[in-house]
């Protein structure tokens, strides 16, 4: 199993809010760069503009960040878009036997491991903001 492709896309819809700054950014403009269905999109927009991270009025197309983009980590958009739960980035299975010592300890030893792993990649997402994504980006097309 992966991340959910929600983070992906959230990030996504985010870039495109901000390289069409200039234009409309409907959820059909989005949906078409992100080759899914506009339902999708508004979905994770909804999301995105409960988190604060956008802003979206019903009945007028388009939207805007309603952030500057140094100030959205990728952080924000992983918790915004609800990819998972506090400290369940990596799921144990539940029934072990008990009988076993392997299937008696094996929670217990790994789950501090997994959780170590989840704040590592959360520290990392936490120093990435949508400024360093869209720069990126630019950076790649200006070369092209």
């Amino acid at each position: 199993m992966s991340i959910s492709s929600r983070f992906a896309v959230g990030i996504h819809i985010l870039t495109v809010i901000e390289f069409n700054k200039e234009g409309v950014t409907s959820s059909e403009f989005i949906a078409s760069s992100v080759n899914t269905n506009p339902a999708v999109i508004r979905k994770l927009m909804g999301m995105l503009k409960k988190a604060g991270l956008i802003e979206v009025h019903p009945g007028i197309a388009g939207a805007k960040l309603a952030k500057k983009l140094s100030d959205i980590s990728l952080f924000d958009v992983y918790k915004a878009v609800n990819v998972v739960q506090e400290k369940e980035l990596f799921s144990i299975h539940d029934r072990p036997h008990p009988d076993c010592p392997v299937g008696r300890n094996i929670q217990n030893t790994i789950e501090p491991i997994f959780t170590a792993a989840q704040l590592a990649m959360e520290k990392v997402l936490r120093n990435v903001t949508l400024e360093d994504v869209v720069k990126d980006i630019a950076t790649k097309e200006n070369t092209c």
